[in-house]
């Protein structure tokens, strides 16, 4: 698997937006703002395919610091698994108010015209759980060669969902799933970047390749499904 390395600034100002954060990150620590560290590396769970992901819970353990010095090898940084001002610097750089540097979140809204309402869970926890993804997605990228990713299908409602044909309990009633294509590269390759980045559940179609977070949330699937 080839990770590039993508030129950032990281001294240009950072947006508004930006996520201020206060302290440097090492192992050990703890709180809100060790989560957010997990949230915004998850995609960066290992080197290779293994079931395994990055966990949300606000404790900066060996997980975290292994997630974090491949994010500072991806990106061009000293790796030390410590996150100081020149890995925040970066951190930020992937933040938008609208989602990610290459993710919007209306790119994964509802076919219906719902937006982000109508699903198995509130239209926030769909919102919240969008950009966790998002995060992840931007981490896909990057392991893909920088190349862009569509998306085809993100967030449904259940009525858009049934509609379609999928599941009652479809992981993207919940907004934990995204169908994607990258033109030019192969499904296989897209899956075994997924399987790097804490997907559990992935399969491909001819079109496009499904990924989605369903042993991280108690939303009925706990398992891994790689098919």
């Amino acid at each position: 698997m080839l990770l590039v390395g993508i030129g950032v600034s990281i001294f240009s100002a950072p947006e508004a937006s930006a996520y201020n954060w206060d302290r440097t990150l090492r192992e050990g620590h703890s709180g809100a703002d060790v989560r957010e560290l997990q949230i915004r590396v998850a995609g960066w769970a290992a080197d290779s395919p293994t079931q395994t992901y990055v966990g949300v819970d606000g404790q900066f353990g060996p997980q975290t610091t292994a997630a974090v010095k491949r994010f500072q090898r991806a990106y061009g940084l000293s790796v030390d698994g410590i996150v100081g001002p020149q890995t925040q610097a970066v951190l930020n750089d992937l933040e938008r108010s609208n989602g990610t540097k290459h993710f919007n979140y209306s790119e994964f809204h509802s076919k219906d015209g719902s937006g982000f309402r109508g699903g198995n869970v509130s239209e926030a926890t769909v919102r919240e759980n969008v950009r966790r993804m998002m995060y992840k997605l931007e981490a896909v990228r990057v392991k893909l060669g920088n190349k862009p990713i569509i998306v085809n299908s993100g967030f449904r409602s259940v009525s858009h969902n049934r509609n379609v044909g999928g599941a009652s309990n479809s992981q993207h009633t919940y907004g934990i799933a995204a169908d994607i294509r990258v033109s030019g590269v192969s499904n296989s390759t897209i899956q075994n970047a997924a399987k790097t980045s804490g997907f559990s559940g992935i399969y491909s179609e001819s079109s496009f390749t499904h990924m989605d977070s369903r042993v991280e949330y108690p939303y009925g699937s706990r398992s891994w499904w790689w098919r």
